[in-house]
């Protein structure tokens, strides 16, 4: 399960919307427990991709290297990854697939015509993504 704090998970519709038509990206901070991951902030980073934004994100090692440290800085760790899915649905393509780690929350929000229509959350397990439930705190 995904625990989220209202305000971090307003940040990451705000940016999806603001960064529509291009895929958004940026990192999850808080802490794990388990199976249970609470998310009390969200860390924007730049999508990095240098030729498909539209529908392809990336994160640099040197922008996740700056959320491990703000992170830090709070007492919490880097808990996952959240991207906007342009005009697609919000759920994880091949690509996504692919660089997915063990361990992490995996948002996706669809993002219509520059409004977030909705969003759900992943978690990768032996080689195949299955949907976690979200819960909005505070």
């Amino acid at each position: 399960m995904l625990r989220i704090k209202g305000s971090a998970l307003q940040k990451i519709i705000d940016q999806a919307e603001r960064d529509y038509p291009y895929e958004t990206c940026g990192l999850l901070l808080g802490k794990s427990e388990g199976s249970l991951r609470t998310v009390f902030g969200a860390y924007e980073t730049p999508n990095a991709n240098p030729d498909r934004k539209q529908d392809r994100y990336e994160i640099r090692p040197e922008d996740y290297l700056k959320a491990e440290k703000r992170a830090r800085e709070f007492n919490l760790d880097i808990v996952g990854v959240y991207h906007s899915h342009p005009d697609h649905p919000d759920r994880p393509s091949q690509f996504d697939l692919e660089r997915a780690f063990e361990g992490f929350s995996y948002i996706i929000l669809s993002v219509s015509k520059g409004k977030v229509v909705s969003y759900r959350s992943w978690q990768l397990q032996e080689d195949k993504f299955l949907e976690e439930e979200i819960l909005v705190f505070g």
